[in-house]
């Protein structure tokens, strides 16, 4: 690109998944936006102490951006706050580990940058939402994003019929590597035997049928959570660091 050429300035709204320290003032903010994709633009300046644009681009929050194409990274030129999400999610643990669990998922599942992802922007935004209403318990909230963020990625897992051969169900058994509920004749060794208490939980989390979801026991709770973490760790192949520190007590 030469001196001469314009840089091509594009706006987005989008919510800030993690921000990365850049020489002496500047951040590297990695954006999840309604209609870009993941982008990671530098914003210049906002590590200074009276950066109110600082402020704006924290993580949980849902922004307004001004940017500029750059050759590897773009540059962020303006931020306006549309929801500013983080202060009521940092104020409560349980709601801040399942916060960051949604906003690392989100990270890992849209790993090509730029390419559009509106149905997993707005399943980050209404987990968000959630959080910082306290609309639902905060482990609900998190296991209904994974399973529908799995399924958003092609991964959603079958709760009902053969994962494998689609023979109608219900069945008993739930095999990660197959992807959910499997027959006898398709049960891979190693396969686990939840409730079908904890079944039903996982089907209400994926349709969004909260009544049933909330009133079910800590039991249940765990053994889907498990589930769930297993599925998606699966299918990443490599663990998530939040995950592990989610408050689920």
């Amino acid at each position: 690109m030469s001196a001469h050429t314009p840089k091509a300035l594009y706006r987005d709204e989008g919510v800030v998944l993690r921000v990365q320290k850049l020489g002496e003032a500047d951040r590297i903010v990695t954006v999840l936006t309604r209609r870009t994709g993941k982008v990671r633009a530098v914003a210049k300046g906002v590590r200074r102490t009276k950066s109110k644009f600082g402020a704006r681009l924290e993580p949980f929050s849902h922004v307004d951006l001004q940017l500029y194409t750059g050759r590897n990274l773009d540059i962020v030129s303006q931020a306006e706050s549309l929801h500013s999400y983080g202060p009521k999610i940092v104020a409560d643990y349980k709601a801040y580990t399942a916060g960051t669990a949604v906003l690392e998922t989100a990270d890992r599942l849209t790993a090509e940058e730029k390419e559009p992802s509106l149905r997993m922007f707005l399943l980050v935004i209404g987990a968000l939402r959630a959080l910082a209403e306290q609309a639902h318990p905060p482990g609900l909230v998190l296991d209904a994003f994974l399973l529908r963020a799995m399924s958003v990625a092609g991964w959603e897992p079958a709760l009902t019929d053969c994962a494998r051969c689609a023979e109608p169900g219900p069945h008993r058994h739930f095999s990660v590597p197959g992807g959910g509920m499997v027959c006898p004749a398709c049960r891979p060794t190693g396969s686990s035997l939840p409730s079908p208490v904890t079944v039903g939980l996982l089907e209400a989390l994926l349709s969004g049928d909260w009544a049933t979801a909330e009133a079910s026991q800590g039991i249940n709770r765990r053994e889907g959570s498990g589930l769930v973490a297993a599925l998606l760790q699966w299918h990443l192949e490599r663990g998530l660091r939040s995950l592990a520190l989610v408050d689920r007590s």
